[in-house]
């Protein structure tokens, strides 16, 4: 088996990206080997600098209307793309040199509470202000819509009426954490 080459995409804190990091850090066939950022006060970078992995952040230009971001990966060997945090939605040219080979977690049970807009804290406030009984988390593949890709797990975990957004939130992330590492492991060994 050919060595998977993972970059990761973030926005933010990046508790995700390190969860996925020390998972494969001495994994036989993954390697994470970049990770990327469109905001350059995300605490994710320094995150995967303890870890000494290549980070580079990026602006909308780069990544919308050139080839560079592509260009780049290739350069750096990239395999596979794991979107973690990331809450921009991924440039047609990013999916077709990476076809079925983008990752993303949503922290909701789509296709409830997806969508452009929904992310983090706003997901959360939804699903209790929607009364459910349960959440989770979906891990997709990526496509030109947001949330809409081909789904590969879905994890969930209960709600009680007493739980605000913050107690949500950190039921929802404990699943990421768990989870996320061992479906992209599982993800990127079938492909």
């Amino acid at each position: 088996m050919s060595l998977v080459r993972i970059a990761i995409f973030i926005s933010g804190g990046g508790s995700n990206a390190e969860k996925i990091i020390t998972h494969f850090q001495n994994h036989e066939t993954i390697k994470v080997v970049l990770l990327l950022s469109n905001n350059p006060e995300a605490y994710g970078l320094q995150r995967a600098a303890r870890y000494n992995i290549s980070t580079l952040v990026f602006n909308k230009s780069q990544f919308r209307e050139s080839d560079e971001i592509v260009s780049m990966l290739k350069a750096a060997g990239v395999t596979h793309i794991v979107l973690a945090g990331f809450l921009w939605l991924i440039p047609q040219n990013l999916i077709e040199a990476f076809p079925n080979r983008i990752i993303n977690i949503h922290p909701a049970l789509l296709p409830k509470f997806g969508g452009k807009g929904m992310y983090g804290m706003r997901v959360h406030e939804a699903v209790q202000a929607a009364g459910e009984s349960e959440t989770g988390i979906t891990i997709h593949e990526v496509n030109a819509h947001y949330d809409e890709g081909k789904v590969l797990a879905q994890h969930k975990c209960r709600v009680e009426k007493s739980d605000s957004p913050e107690q949500i939130a950190a039921k929802v992330q404990q699943l990421e954490h768990h989870y996320y590492p061992k479906v992209i492991e599982k993800w990127a060994t079938s492909l």
